[in-house]
């Protein structure tokens, strides 16, 4: 399916702004940006963009976008490089609770050799989820998710986060007084992390992939 010239610029803020911000655009964000004079507007290009297979819509969230396929320019620029070039190697680095948190067990050797573009960013490592917290993000026990390492985080986004040692992958949503890690499965309550609890963000979620079972 062929993509107009509008949704192919679409597609390119989608992906700008998870590249440099790691959220997409709002809808009302899309609209204002191509002067659209309604919301429907850009529904309609977001639908024939999920239809392309180049986005999933996930329903009930601001910003429910997920980048399925790089921009055709970023098609081009890989298939520009030279095979080797799109391999990338990834070291697992352990295990990330999707649950409560446990202990990371980094050092492993594993690495898994992956296609550059599987995620979006590019991710630094791999980390093997367990449990099912975040079960409605269509993260699953088993799975390999790419973390992009970074110290800052935005409310809103899934992070790989540290707390006592422990890493966890969660939803970060941060108030004027408190910071709560939260899952996306209501059978899970959220973490709250304490004042003076050794807490940080260790990196962004970038993707996954689900090894055959």
């Amino acid at each position: 399916m062929s993509l107009s010239d509008t949704q192919r610029a679409i597609l390119e803020l989608i992906a700008e702004r998870i590249e440099h911000e790691g959220l997409p655009p709002s809808q009302t964000e899309i609209a204002r940006a191509f002067g659209f004079s309604s919301v429907r507007a850009a529904q309609y290009h977001l639908e024939a963009l999920e239809r392309a297979g180049y986005i999933e819509r996930l329903p009930g969230r601001a910003r429910g976008l997920r980048l399925l396929r790089p921009p055709a320019s970023s098609e081009a620029a890989a298939a520009a490089k030279p095979a080797e070039e799109h391999a990338l190697a990834l070291p697992v680095l352990g295990q990330v609770a999707a649950g409560v948190p446990i202990g990371a067990d980094i050092g492993s050797d594993e690495v898994v050799l992956m296609d550059r573009s599987v995620f979006f960013p590019q991710p630094d490592y791999l980390l093997r989820v367990k449990g099912d917290s975040m079960r409605d993000e269509g993260i699953f026990d088993g799975d390999l998710i790419g973390v992009h390492r970074t110290r800052e985080a935005r409310s809103g986004q899934i992070v790989v986060a540290r707390i006592d040692e422990e890493v966890t992958v969660k939803l970060l949503k941060i108030a004027k007084d408190r910071i709560r890690l939260l899952p996306r499965n209501p059978d899970y309550a959220p973490i709250e992390v304490r004042p003076g609890q050794d807490f940080a963000i260790e990196g962004l979620y970038c993707g996954l992939v689900r090894p055959n079972r």
